[in-house]
């Protein structure tokens, strides 16, 4: 089994995104997986990251002015790799930095440190040719985003050579601002679940341990980023303790549903 296939086994998986370089990266990552988070994202800093609401963009800033590089992101996840075995582990971002060396290279760096799957917002399915292939080869997940804009007509796109889970954007706007109403999620999580067998894991606006266990009752995953990236940026070097706090509540909300 691939580590993605072990860790949505389980039962509702707990999700959890920080963006690289910001902060202590490898602390941030580690007090995550002990608070119970079952897959990592790890976002990849990029100047215009069109998806994300205010705070992830301050992320983004924040860590391309600490002078965060590709190469830098690589060496995190290879070294998170290191040190958790068995944790998938998925790297988030847009086209520019994934695609600027060629799709062969990122995907033999996405390999030989140890990444699971790559989810790039900007890419769409009609434009598979420029990653997925590539990404394909070195076994790497490229999970595709769905969203409550893709209609029946367009979700065979969204699916095919999408694996290691698909991501729901249960809102039509940016991450963090808010959430949606929880009978349309069920609705469309049902809808998808109907057209793959791959598991559905929802995000966009999931902040407690409330909406994430809501969630967990109809999805095989729930996402959470802006929550978490807030608290880089609050408490600074000190915010494994309460990243760890956080994803503790919300793992437990989230596996309760199990």
């Amino acid at each position: 089994m691939t580590r993605f296939e072990t860790a949505f086994a389980k039962g509702p998986a707990l999700v959890c995104f920080i963006t690289g370089g910001d902060g202590d990266t490898a602390a941030n990552l580690d007090a995550l997986v002990e608070g119970g988070a079952d897959v990592i994202e790890l976002g990849m800093p990029f100047t215009d990251p069109m998806a994300d609401g205010p705070a992830i963009q301050e992320a983004n800033i924040r860590s391309l002015d600490a002078g965060t590089k590709t190469a830098d992101v690589f060496r995190m996840a290879s070294e998170f790799r290191a040190r958790h075995p068995q944790v998938p582990l998925v790297l988030m971002g847009y086209a520019n930095p994934m695609i600027a060396r060629g799709a062969d290279w990122f995907a033999g760096e996405c390999a030989k440190a140890g990444v699971d799957g790559v989810i790039c917002v900007d890419i769409p399915p009609e434009e598979d040719p420029e990653l997925g292939p590539a990404l394909r080869e070195k076994s790497v997940s490229l999970i595709r985003l769905a969203t409550p804009t893709t209609d029946a007509a367009r979700l065979p796109a969204v699916l095919e050579g999408s694996s290691g889970f698909l991501y729901y954007v249960s809102v039509a706007g940016v991450t963090g601002m808010q959430q949606a109403a929880q009978g349309s999620i069920e609705d469309a999580v049902a809808r998808l679940k109907a057209a793959s067998k791959i598991p559905v894991a929802v995000g966009f606006g999931v902040r407690t341990p409330e909406q994430a266990s809501a969630i967990a009752k109809v999805a095989d995953g729930v996402v959470v980023g802006s929550a978490l990236v807030d608290l880089v940026k609050q408490h600074g070097t000190e915010a494994p303790a309460h990243l760890r706090a956080l994803t503790s509540a919300l793992a437990e909300a989230v596996h309760a549903a199990r």
